[in-house]
């Protein structure tokens, strides 16, 4: 289902559906000017390649993705990665890892795994958002009160070099950073000025306040990273050797992975706003595309922008009509006032950078699971926090997501019970059967649950007998919805304990799954018919019949 076709049969490319789609671009365009710019720089790179990214990857998702209304660009999420492949490969390093996480993302969307990526459990996806919410709050210190730079070290050592030196903040850097911070988040309340975004209205304000005042401490793009070029770059194919490229893949698989998440949730959110239907899988491709194309160009990682995704939907966009039209004001304003954004105070991104981070942190969301999940959750959701923090965040979402795995079986395991029924619960088999009781000697277990490694034990704890042991021992599989090899290992195991001890077991009731993993272990076989009962009315009145049968033989006997 890609975005454009699926747009162009749902007759949402005709004339009269542009004028609403053509407005939504162009403020999704202005809303994505200063986040583009900001998110590039805190990632380590120059700004004009977070617009380039908006650009080039915004339009290609648009066309190719899977949601008609996503638009993609550079987010916070990818922060706090991308500053550090920058910091260990340096730049061409990201670009090349960018690219190859492109590669990863179409080859997950064909192998379709779109969603195999939402089963990512809620507790590991909100202590990782929050924890690098954390980050980029903390690492945006610097400019928003023109601190020294910490330097390079681990989260808590930057978090105390930057506490330790707030006596030597700037003030007019941290005035700029403050009028910036109240306009991003109630610049709209201003009379008049409703329908200008609170971060460009920030920008805006803070450049004008820089260049009248004069304010030579406080740093603005132009003086930090120079003058931002009209254009955009040609195309260059990065080259490396097989061993640059080694190296560089267990970063670009973490871009793939978090891009692939950022993505399909903020078309999951999509979708509930404007009651659309995306295409996980086609989403995973057109975001690899994007991350394809975007390095060629100097572009960094994008991926879907939840934020500005949104902003589309509430100002009439429905179309990749939209998301084409951002990347192209992008483009217009790139070429007209490049110059002009070379002045924005640091300071002002910085601000608009602590209102994405509050908004990326959700903390409404966090205090709720902490406090109303169960206990086990809310240690995953602290784990995965802390470690994002103060470890790495492939490490937070490895051992999140292998906990919140452990969890998940452990509560299976606890769900699969295995139940020895009487003669009054087997009332209808029995009748089934034209029994009017068991036979003798004979006891009746069901498994009620998935039979796996995790819950195989539960078998040998109901099968130890202080009593005396019976002769014929019937489990009923019919609750069985799946085993696998330990469980199959397990129930072989205690049948030969029972034939030892003289007790014969008797299968019945599989689905046709577990009959069939039944069947390969060998545990049912067609040259031992009496071993396996498709129903257990079959299996009782077959047992009912032989006992009748050794009983008249041995009566015959005695006679």
């Amino acid at each position: 289902m890609i975005a454009i076709v699926e747009a162009a049969r749902a007759g949402l490319l005709r004339r009269e559906n542009w004028p609403r789609n053509l407005v939504a671009g162009v403020i999704v365009g202005v809303v994505a000017l200063p986040l583009a710019m900001a998110f590039a720089i805190a990632s380590g790179v120059k700004p004009e390649q977070g617009l380039y990214t908006a650009i080039i990857a915004g339009i290609a998702v648009s066309l190719f993705g899977g949601s008609r209304v996503q638009i993609a660009g550079p987010t916070g999420a990818f922060i706090v990665i991308l500053a550090g492949i920058v910091a260990q490969f340096g730049v061409d390093g990201l670009l090349l890892a960018t690219l190859m996480a492109g590669v990863i993302l179409v080859a997950m969307g064909w192998a379709r795994l779109g969603g195999v990526i939402r089963y990512i459990p809620d507790p590991v996806i909100v202590g990782f958002t929050a924890g690098i919410a954390v980050i980029i709050w903390v690492g945006q210190w610097q400019y928003f009160f023109g601190l020294p730079a910490p330097g390079d070290g681990p989260f808590y050592l930057k978090l105390w070099r930057l506490v330790q030196s707030f006596g030597h903040l700037d003030p007019a850097t941290t005035a700029v950073g403050m009028v910036s911070l109240l306009l991003t988040l109630w610049g709209s309340r201003i009379p008049g000025l409703s329908r200008v975004p609170g971060p460009l209205l920030a920008m805006l304000v803070a450049t004008g306040i820089v260049s009248v005042l004069g304010l030579p401490s406080v740093a603005t793009i132009e003086s930090t990273y120079g003058a931002i070029p009209r254009s955009l770059p040609s195309l260059q194919f990065p080259v490396a050797d097989f061993d640059r490229w080694m190296a560089l893949l267990p970063s670009a698989f973490t871009i793939a992975m978090l891009g692939a998440i950022e993505s399909l949730l903020s078309a999951m959110v999509a979708d509930s706003m404007a009651g659309t239907r995306h295409d996980s899988n086609q989403e995973l491709i057109g975001q690899g595309i994007a991350n394809i194309l975007s390095p060629l160009f100097g572009g960094i990682a994008a991926t879907g922008a939840i934020a500005r995704t949104a902003t589309n939907i509430r100002n009439g966009g429905n179309a990749p009509i939209a998301g084409v039209v951002h990347g192209i004001t992008l483009l217009l304003i790139l070429l007209a006032l490049a110059p002009y954004a070379g002045k924005v105070p640091l300071a002002a991104l910085a601000a608009v950078l602590f209102v994405v981070a509050w908004n990326m942190s959700e903390v409404h969301r966090f205090l709720r699971l902490l406090r109303h999940a169960p206990r086990a959750d809310a240690g995953i959701l602290v784990i995965t926090f802390a470690l994002t923090i103060f470890t790495d965040l492939v490490v937070a979402v490895n051992i999140g997501v292998i906990l919140a795995m452990f969890q998940f079986m452990r509560r299976m395991s606890a769900a699969v019970s295995v139940v020895e029924h009487d003669p009054h619960s087997l009332r209808e088999q029995l009748a089934r059967a034209g029994l009017q009781a068991l036979p003798p000697d004979l006891v009746v277990y069901a498994i009620e649950g998935p039979f796996f490694f995790g819950s195989v034990d539960s078998l040998e704890r109901a099968l130890s007998w202080s009593r005396q042991p019976p002769k014929v021992l019937v489990l009923w599989l019919e609750r069985v919805p799946l085993i696998d090899a330990t469980g199959l290992k397990r129930l072989e195991s205690t049948i030969e304990a029972m034939h030892k001890r003289g007790i014969k077991v008797v299968l019945c009731g599989a689905n046709l799954r577990v009959l069939r993993k039944l069947m390969r272990a060998q545990l049912v076989r067609r040259d031992h018919p009496d071993g396996y009962y498709a129903d257990l009315a079959d299996a009782l009145r077959a047992l009912a019949d032989a006992h009748g049968q050794a009983e008249a033989a041995q009566s015959a006997s005695e006679a």
